[in-house]
């Protein structure tokens, strides 16, 4: 096979029988398309995450009755609903056993196990509409191929396995099929499910295509490609064209949510290209990501993180003393706390954490971390901030850079700032309150003339 194009589809894009049709629409009309992973159905994936945080059982129950009717719904809408209702029939029992049988607290391999039925409800169906569509559609269990370690909630992928496993079960089926399989999930070496963490089926997609040696890793969601800045922050927002890897895996990185952070590494090491579109306007194109651009501006978008925390460790200790700085991030590597933006002074070093949106599950990871800490310097903790990153090129050697940005923030306090470390971002932070209109004056005064 010369060409292959691996489709993705998230989950506004297969939330219904209507979404569905049209993702099938968009491969009917390219015959490269011979490899499809899919996401949860729009929702399926939340209700499967509150199952597993309710001890209630009649809890649990309500919550899969709304995954019932979502997969019910399309089920009704096929034309020939008897092909599949015996594996959906199947899958929908496998859950509720799930749900009526295992203890008050569900363990982490449990919960990947249960939060794994969406990818693999929609798939079937999707399948399905395909084959009513005159497309060979076939389903396959990506567990077979998309191989991860045992940490279950953000499995670790084996590059090496994938490869080999997907050259043996999946390669064969691609010159005869379009071959439906699901994306975020993946399975350890004695078979138990894992999965790649929330918005992981954007990375199965890149790695299956990696593994499959693809031309092409399309990602169809409900926006029309990577815009400038997040359209609901301004009007002025407008989609990229093209960008780079490297940009993009900067906005990625820092807070554009239309790209899983992890992507763009398996299309980076095989130089696959990478369309970014809407299911619902295929036709209005979208943003393409790739090695080689024909223009890089400098700047290019500006991406927006919340819930961040300013963590500073002060000490007079620092003072000429090697080795302070090993201490601190020891201890903060030892308690798995990754660490975003770094910046010292002579008695000082300050740095940001994400809290992801789940303050109570952070600071209990963070405080045995801070504890330390404190046993032999000054810490100070600041939450209720945002992180705003200038993305582009040449950020650190371009002249006027800084000058535009301190004209448009002269009434803004910046907790921070971090310039020099990478050529394609420039990032600050400021209070939660203040961002949006940061970003909105921001974008007008870098992106207005452009």
């Amino acid at each position: 096979m010369s060409k292959l194009i691996v489709a993705k589809f998230g989950g506004t894009s297969v939330a219904d029988f209507d979404a569905m049709s049209r993702c099938a629409d968009i491969i009917l009309s390219e015959p490269a398309i011979r490899l499809v992973v899919v996401s949860a159905s729009s929702g399926v994936t939340n209700l499967l995450v509150d199952i597993t945080k309710h001890t209630d059982v009649a809890e649990r129950y309500s919550c899969y009755q709304g995954i019932e009717r979502i997969t019910l719904a399309v089920l009704n809408r096929l034309q020939q609903p008897d092909a599949v209702a015996a594996d959906i029939e199947q899958l929908l029992s496998a859950l509720k056993e799930l749900i009526e049988q295992s203890g008050a607290v569900y363990s982490a391999a449990h919960k990947d196990e249960i939060q794994s039925f969406g990818e693999r409800l929609s798939s079937v169906l999707f399948a399905q509409v395909l084959r009513e569509r005159d497309v060979a559609g076939l389903c396959f269990d990506a567990r077979r191929v998309l191989r991860t370690d045992s940490r279950f909630g953000k499995g670790e992928p084996q590059i090496n396995q994938i490869s080999e496993l997907a050259a043996l079960h999946l390669q064969p089926l691609l010159a005869d099929n379009v071959v439906v399989t699901q994306g975020f999930i993946g399975a350890d070496d004695v078979g138990q499910t894992t999965t790649l963490g929330r918005g992981g089926s954007d990375y199965s997609a890149a790695l299956l295509g990696e593994a499959l040696n693809a031309a092409v890793v399309q990602i169809w969601t409900d926006v029309v490609g990577i815009f400038t800045t997040d359209p609901r922050l301004t009007e002025q927002a407008r989609c990229i064209k093209e960008i780079s890897f490297d940009e993009a895996a900067e906005m990625a990185t820092f807070g554009a949510k239309v790209l899983h952070p992890a992507t763009l590494i398996p299309a980076m090491r095989r130089n696959i290209g990478v369309f970014v579109g809407s299911s619902r306007e295929p036709e209005a194109g979208g943003t393409w990501i790739a090695k080689e651009v024909t223009e890089r501006p400098p700047y290019r978008a500006i991406a927006l993180r919340k819930s961040q925390t300013l963590i500073t460790v002060k000490s007079p200790a620092m003072l000429h003393a090697a080795g302070f700085l090993t201490r601190v991030f020891d201890i903060l590597s030892r308690h798995q706390i990754s660490v975003d933006l770094v910046t010292t002074s002579e008695i000082s070093v300050a740095l940001t954490l994400d809290e992801g949106g789940m303050t109570s599950a952070f600071s209990a990871s963070v405080e045995p971390a801070l504890s330390e800490l404190r046993s032999f310097c000054e810490v100070s903790v600041e939450q209720g901030l945002s992180l705003v990153a200038v993305i582009g090129n040449h950020l650190h050697s371009s002249k006027g850079i800084t000058g535009d940005l301190f004209n448009t923030l002269e009434r803004i306090n910046m907790r921070l700032i971090c310039h020099g470390a990478s050529k394609h971002n420039l990032c600050f932070l400021v209070q939660d309150a203040d961002a949006p209109g940061v970003v909105k004056q921001l974008h007008q005064n870098l992106f207005s003339a452009a």
